[in-house]
């Protein structure tokens, strides 16, 4: 069991919480405890507000964030205002028709696509399409937003790191143009060059904090113009 004080001294009045939940420990049970004459109750849904399901990998998940709080897809729920739903998955990532099926099953106002850190040209050149169409079955008008990987901290002098940029973005480009060609409405294509910058990552590929804020800007950039 793991038991903290989250403040001390609160002025009184209402107040709006929202709990993040550890990345990588499972939790069995949340209480919250609270001083005498104190009350807590769960929000009512506003109206209106969007629900972006984000896919992809450890980066998205939230490694190496140094809170629950700080990964760019908590980052993105706050100041759009609306409820992510966080499916990224550490090293697997991988685009695979059964993790398609599951997505198409989901009704969100935008599905973010993010894998690439995960895959090499030839599973994006062989998943990525089948994935589109998949999901265009079931949710004909839902957005789709296709990001690039984030360039590695060190593909300007690790040649194969380079190398693994450059290729999957142009296999993954011809996916894109390839659907745009053949009809396949609603789908934004994102640039990985500009997510991170040269000092933000712990190992070359997971963003800090730093990093994770960095990103969260630019997905907010895309994501207000998409959601309106």
């Amino acid at each position: 069991d793991v038991e903290a004080t989250l403040v001390e001294a609160m002025d009184e009045g209402e107040k709006t919480c929202t709990v993040y939940l550890p990345l990588y420990n499972g939790v069995s049970s949340v209480e919250i405890g609270m001083p005498d004459g104190a009350s807590i109750e769960a929000l009512e849904r506003p109206e209106g507000r969007k629900t972006v399901v984000f896919y992809g990998t450890s980066i998205t998940h939230g490694a190496s964030a140094s809170r629950c709080g700080t990964t760019h897809v908590a980052r993105v729920g706050r100041v759009l205002d609306c409820e992510v739903i966080n499916l990224g998955f550490s090293g697997n990532g991988q685009m695979e028709p059964e993790v398609a099926t599951f997505l198409a099953e989901l009704d969100p106002d935008l599905f973010v696509i993010d894998c690439l850190p995960n895959m090499i040209a030839e599973e994006l050149t062989e998943r990525a399409g089948p994935l589109v169409y998949t999901i265009r079955g079931a949710r004909p008008e839902t957005p789709l937003l296709l990001v690039e990987d984030r360039t590695y901290g060190d593909a300007r002098f690790v040649p194969r790191r380079g190398r693994r940029n450059e290729t999957s973005r142009v296999a993954f480009r011809d996916v894109y143009d390839s659907l745009i060609a053949e009809g396949v409405l609603g789908l934004t294509y994102m640039e990985g060059a500009s997510l991170l910058g040269d000092d933000d990552m712990v190992d070359g590929s997971h963003p800090t904090d730093l990093g994770f804020k960095r990103q969260a800007d630019r997905f907010v950039e895309e994501l207000s113009v998409i959601l309106g």
